[in-house]
């Protein structure tokens, strides 16, 4: 990063954000990438480059773009949403028929479908191949727009041994994240037709996300993409062995077969879960609570197979 080439990313003339931009496009085999902030940016720009005020899309009832991304549909596009109920964050094409709105004045317009894989609030659940082209081929069928929110993509392609451009294949946006399990310190970037990326780029420099020598964070994303992705596997397995620890403990409830990447889930049954968030943080074990007895733990590559051991014998005790 220090040595990073650096110029103007609005003007364009940032060598090391072109190169970034070129790549991760090809790895995803789209036409065209824009280096972003911020998943959630990356996410938003891709609804305001493909909707107009007044549309509707169409996503997962607990999907990162709606539950956690501050109302952005409404406030920076005008696109209201239409929640479908998943299991955990996965919806069928017959789902999305069924919430599809019939041409009527009356109604909205349909104009996006959204999907998350993996899926956060799902716990890093995975979505199959086969699950995407459904739903792709529903979309298609209803003239509708696809948008891939891919944060967590690189785990879905390490799990399963789908390369990432098969995944983002039936999408016309796809998001992608640098700073989560690759370690980037900052970044995501968002994939698509050279038309949907030249008008994203407008809309990136009236949010603020247009950036100057941000080739020295691009470096850190590059190297994150090029060097980072396969250890993912590491971090898998490190999610499995947690889940296996901790299914052990009585205070807890955990389905380790339900581990599928980087993400762990457990229920407190003895306390409410920011209670032993807090216990937890003063030990040094960093964990989420994500409702009143649920928490969330993520494994990543600045925990090791030790660290997990230690982990579970501090959430052991601090249960008692």
């Amino acid at each position: 990063m220090a040595r990073a080439e650096v110029g103007d990313d609005v003007l364009g003339d940032d060598p090391t954000v072109k190169e970034l931009e070129a790549e991760t496009a090809s790895l995803l085999g789209k036409e065209a990438a824009l280096f972003v902030p911020s998943g959630t940016m990356a996410n938003q720009l891709a609804i305001r480059a493909q909707t107009e005020p007044g549309d509707e899309m169409v996503l997962e009832a607990n999907s990162h773009m709606y539950y956690y991304e501050g109302g952005g549909p409404a406030a920076l596009s005008g696109v209201s949403c239409r929640c479908v109920d998943g299991q955990r964050g996965i919806f069928t094409a017959m789902d999305l028929q069924a919430v599809l709105r019939p041409a009527d004045l009356h109604f909205p317009r349909t104009k996006l479908v959204c999907v998350e894989n993996t899926h956060n609030r799902g716990g890093g659940k995975i979505w199959s191949l086969e699950q995407l082209q459904e739903i792709a081929s529903t979309a298609r069928q209803n003239d509708l727009k696809l948008h891939l929110d891919g944060a967590r993509l690189w785990n879905a392609s390490v799990a399963t041994g789908v390369a990432e451009r098969e995944y983002a294949a039936p999408f016309d946006s796809v998001s992608v994240c640098f700073s989560k399990g690759l370690g980037a310190p900052v970044g995501s970037a968002l994939v698509a037709s050279k038309s949907i990326i030249e008008r994203a780029r407008r809309f990136r420099k009236m949010l603020g996300g247009g950036m100057r020598q941000a080739g020295i964070i691009a470096a850190g994303a590059l190297f994150a993409m090029r060097h980072q992705r396969a250890r993912l596997a590491e971090d898998h397995q490190n999610a499995k062995s947690l889940a296996t620890h901790l299914a052990k403990i009585n205070a807890l409830e955990v389905t380790p077969g339900e581990v599928e990447t980087n993400m762990v889930r457990f229920t407190v049954k003895t306390m409410p879960a920011q209670t032993l968030v807090e216990k937890l943080h003063k030990d040094g074990v960093l964990v989420l609570a994500v409702s009143r007895q649920m928490i969330r733990a993520v494994t990543n590559l600045m925990v090791s197979a030790e660290d997990i051991a230690n982990a579970a014998q501090i959430i052991s005790g601090s249960l008692k």
